[in-house]
């Protein structure tokens, strides 16, 4: 087996996937590979996808093993399809004839969205607006897809699973979208573990755009029973990755007994040291996979976590999985005059 994290001096991922047979093999052979110069990677979908309004490309196999994963029907498990660069391209440039929103490239994140759409549909079907729309789009810029109402961006993103270590598929990824697309952004939803210097250099040189980086705990003892590996670079990415000049959002879940307020505020910290503009979003865990039987935050909790990262410097917060925690109409309310209006999108 051929490790690109090891050759590089870096600890193996949790990366096991199971094979139709009930077999396993690391993601990178089970969901990864190359022919003639050419990589092909195992896609589970591709879609417009809310509330992100851009288009994900959902994918097979992953370096984590994360308890708490919410697609680990894919990420663990060989499921989906065999696409080459080339097909995943041309995906890209038919996505990019629909288009409703050109953004510029430092909104090219999950959390520039958040200020256009409220995603309610109301425009279109009813002929009339929201009361909290933020006023920003024509009915004609929004857009049935899959999972609802929203705009289309100029930007796609690479989801789901992640092997990041193998950075040399999502270089040429990158180049043959930029060359398929007149301006779309090339964004990487991973947990960072495979974005080793050397990978951010490749990736930098191929003309990615942005991350969304999840980085799942700060204590590292905690972090490998909750994913299985170490997060001891992970930690440094923020500024590795914004010395590259890369557009960058971080997200970080509140899961009672595992990350709390503790772990939440150290993160915060190293980030506003970093820049505290970098968009930081705040995700309420919601029981899934291995972690069915633990609670989801309370509102109390959220509250707290959200005034801890102003209180630590950072500019650009919103608080997400509102419906995890907001169980009455009364709550919303009380919930959302305690914070700014940006900060719940």
């Amino acid at each position: 087996m051929r490790c690109r994290m090891k050759e590089q001096g870096f600890p193996i991922g949790k990366c096991l996937t199971k094979l139709p047979d009930g077999t396993q093999k690391p993601a990178c052979e089970a969901t990864l590979r190359e022919r003639e110069g050419i990589y092909s990677r195992v896609i589970t979908s591709l879609h417009l996808s809310r509330p992100e309004d851009y288009f994900s490309i959902y994918q097979s196999g992953c370096n984590h093993n994360c308890l708490k994963c919410h697609s680990w029907e894919f990420s663990k498990i060989q499921n989906g399809d065999w696409m080459t660069t080339d097909e995943i391209a041309a995906y890209c440039a038919d996505y990019e004839e629909l288009v409703t929103v050109w953004e510029p490239r430092n909104r090219a994140t999950m959390f520039a969205a958040s200020d256009l759409c409220k995603h309610c549909g109301m425009c279109v079907r009813q002929g009339t607006r929201h009361p909290l729309c933020p006023n920003k789009l024509s009915p004609e810029q929004v857009v049935l897809s899959p999972q609802g109402f929203g705009p289309a961006r100029n930007i796609v993103a690479f989801t789901g699973g992640d092997i990041a270590c193998c950075a040399e598929f999502y270089a040429q990824a990158t180049e043959k979208i930029k060359e398929r697309c007149k301006n779309m952004y090339v964004l990487l939803e991973t947990n960072g573990y495979g974005l080793t210097p050397t990978n951010l250099d490749t990736l930098a040189d191929a003309g990615l755009d942005s991350y969304w980086l999840d980085i799942k705990a700060y204590d590292e003892e905690c972090y490998k029973k909750l994913c299985g590996t170490t997060n001891k670079w992970i930690l440094e990415l923020p500024s590795e990755i914004k010395d590259r000049g890369f557009e960058l959002e971080i997200l970080s879940l509140f899961i009672p007994g595992w990350v709390e307020l503790d772990q939440l505020e150290k993160i915060f910290h190293l980030v506003a040291q970093v820049d505290a503009t970098i968009p930081f979003t705040i995700l309420a865990f919601f029981p899934q996979y291995k972690l069915t039987k633990n609670r989801p935050p309370t509102m109390l909790e959220m509250l707290q976590a959200y005034y801890l990262a102003k209180d630590c410097g950072l500019k650009r917060i919103r608080v997400g999985n509102l419906g995890v925690f907001l169980k009455s109409d009364h709550e919303v309310k009380l919930f959302t005059s305690l914070l700014e209006p940006s900060a719940f999108g």
